[in-house]
């Protein structure tokens, strides 16, 4: 149950992302708007995409769980680029969430309450 508490946590982090971009979009004057819009509608996908994610997780659909993992994958990734460019602490934020929750789509007691034991 950590796994899809920890995903639906991500779930309203891209959400957040979502909200802030939209607006700082609105509220400033962007040379591209086009641009803009294409991030704010990536983030609401990634928000609504995570949520069911976590769902079917919470639902224990085994199907779920490739996707979770790649979450993760994507997650970790934007952690490292985060620790590379700045802010290091939300990076290595992100870079633990990720290899936590991961870890947790994993483990035995994950995978006994999928039905794969």
């Amino acid at each position: 149950m950590w796994a899809v508490r920890l995903l639906y946590l991500q779930c309203a982090g891209l959400a957040a992302l979502t909200v802030w971009l939209t607006i700082v979009t609105v509220t400033r004057t962007l040379d591209v708007v086009a641009m803009a819009i294409a991030l704010i509608v990536l983030a609401a996908i990634g928000a609504v995409s995570v949520f069911f994610v976590a769902r079917a997780l919470g639902r224990r659909s085994l199907h779920a769980r490739g996707p979770a993992i790649v979450v993760q994958l994507f997650v970790i990734a934007a952690g490292g680029f985060l620790v590379q460019v700045h802010p290091l602490c939300l990076g290595l934020v992100m870079l633990a969430w990720g290899v936590l929750t991961g870890v947790l789509v994993v483990v035995p007691p994950t995978t006994r309450a999928l039905g794969v034991d």
